[in-house]
């Protein structure tokens, strides 16, 4: 029998059929198999852990289809230690049965750090280290000196702090600025619109300092505290443009948009 005659021959052609029939069922039920398996199509949202401490995170992730690992810590004075600060992926999104979600906690206690040489050295300079090392500016305090705008001391409230002083970080350190005799004026800022947050940066870097802050009704959450904005201060720019370094600014802050919208000038009808 010639090939051509074995390709034409009917018992050939049939289990050249039944082989085709065989290997498509045999790709359907894998497939199905596959998608059970991997549970195609199927999703669930994150849940949402922040808030919880690391146990509570476990517990609600064994009723809620997945799997959390710790991936991180910080410190954030803005949340009780220990609990969930962060996560990956974030709440509400889908992901299938058993996806590991990083979490971030919060630490127990703060990170530490070691205060820098900021002594003998411009207070721009001063203020760069400090910030470096994780260290925030509080008051800036001007004493009488032969050397302008150098940094004398560091002080925590009335207490001098040397190089090499393990704080945490975050920590709030005072400057102590020489001045030449006799008081130096600097520029007023317009804080309006400013977070507390960017208006103390900013009086900082005109040498000025931030006063009494404070808050109307409309603040009720802390997410409201942290992105108020300041709509009044006091002096303010309007009325005075410059004023002695070191001078304190008192700010008013609010979430109430309305505050911040220009009066409309009465019409008198020309």
């Amino acid at each position: 029998m010639s090939f051509k005659e074995f390709l034409s021959n009917r018992l050939f052609l049939k289990h050249l059929a039944i082989a085709a029939v065989l290997i498509a069922v045999l790709i359907f039920v894998t497939l199905q198999v596959l998608k059970i398996y991997t549970h195609h199509g199927v999703s669930f949202p994150v849940p949402d852990f922040s808030g919880m401490t690391e146990q509570e995170a476990f517990e609600s992730a064994k009723v809620k289809n997945v799997v959390v690992e710790i991936a991180d810590s910080v410190y954030s004075n803005e949340a009780p230690p220990g609990v969930v600060v962060d996560q990956i992926p974030e709440a509400g999104f889908k992901v299938k049965e058993n996806r590991v979600v990083f979490l971030t906690i919060n630490s127990t206690s703060p990170e530490q750090v070691v205060l820098p040489p900021l002594t003998d050295i411009s207070f721009r300079q001063a203020l760069v280290l400090a910030e470096n090392s994780g260290l925030q500016i509080g008051q800036i305090i001007y004493q009488p000196s032969e050397f302008n705008d150098l940094v004398l001391k560091v002080q925590i409230g009335s207490s001098e702090i040397f190089p090499g002083k393990i704080l945490s970080k975050g920590t709030r350190i005072d400057l102590v600025i020489g001045r030449i005799s006799g008081n130096t004026e600097t520029s007023l800022p317009d804080l309006t619109g400013l977070t507390r947050a960017e208006a103390q940066n900013t009086l900082m870097n005109f040498m000025l300092n931030l006063g009494v802050a404070i808050y109307d009704a409309s603040i009720i959450t802390p997410d409201d505290s942290s992105n108020a904005k300041v709509w009044r201060q006091s002096p303010s720019p309007e009325m005075i443009r410059n004023v002695y370094s070191g001078s304190s600014v008192d700010i008013w802050l609010s979430a109430d948009s309305t505050k911040f919208q220009p009066l409309e000038e009465p019409d008198f009808g020309f």
